[in-house]
């Protein structure tokens, strides 16, 4: 069985590992009072988004009962993805509110990506809670490489997606709500289709979707990261 302290550090270390990789990505590092605030309030998102997505399966169940099924698609992209981004994002905005550290358009991005990586933090720390009692350590390490691999992965990129879309939109700013809405609704989209996915498939699809998903969301953020730091300062319009 695995001894109880070392949930957090394992909780803790997919988040880390991706947090030191996106964090070297900007020329001018963030100061560390800002990136612990701003990880600190994503793991805090959690618990509201937990209590926002049962409040969501308790409405559904009194008012559709049987026929808005839990583990249908729109339910998990209404009662789960579309709440995980807002509250996500809703603690990268809180952090950072009129801080002069968000000054380049490649923060932005950062921020929302280590507040999803604070959210992720806290699910792997309850995942790892919940299989305790039956979890060895070498177990728990593989667990959490998994997740590191997958749904760690998965909440730093939707959030990175929406982030690019934000500093697109502010570079338009006769569309930039546009942009805003779209940005929201792809990263809940691939969120949600992850969940999908890995909830309702069998067989190979259900490694293969997720995967590709990964894949391409990855290729996207890089990509749009690589164009980004070419802007000029544009993050105050939105965080």
């Amino acid at each position: 069985m695995i001894i109880t302290f070392l949930l957090y550090p394992l909780g803790l270390m997919p988040s880390l590992i991706w947090l030191l990789f996106y964090l070297r990505k900007d020329k001018h590092p963030e100061p560390n009072r800002m990136v612990l605030r701003v990880f600190f309030l994503g793991a805090m998102a959690g618990f509201f988004a937990i209590l926002l997505e049962k409040g969501f399966q308790s409405a559904t169940q009194n008012v559709f009962l049987a026929s808005f099924a839990l583990d249908s698609f729109l339910a998990i992209f209404l009662g789960g993805a579309l709440i995980e981004e807002i509250v996500k994002a809703l603690a990268a905005k809180i952090g950072t509110f009129h801080s002069k550290e968000l000054d380049e358009p490649i923060d932005l991005i950062l921020y929302m990506i280590i507040s999803a990586l604070g959210f992720a933090a806290l699910e792997n720390i309850l995942v790892l809670s919940n299989f305790h009692p039956v979890l060895n350590s070498s177990m728990a390490f593989q667990l959490m490489f998994w997740r590191f691999i997958s749904a760690t992965f998965l909440h730093a990129l939707a959030s990175g997606i929406w982030g690019c879309f934000m500093v697109f939109g502010a570079l338009r700013s006769k569309m930039r709500y546009f942009y805003f809405v779209t940005g929201l609704l792809i990263a809940s989209l691939l969120h949600g289709l992850y969940n999908f996915a890995i909830m309702n498939l069998r067989g190979l699809p259900r490694f293969l979707v997720p995967a590709s998903l990964l894949l391409i969301s990855a290729i996207f953020v890089s990509l749009s990261i690589k164009k980004i730091k070419k802007y000029k300062s544009v993050c105050n319009l939105y965080l």
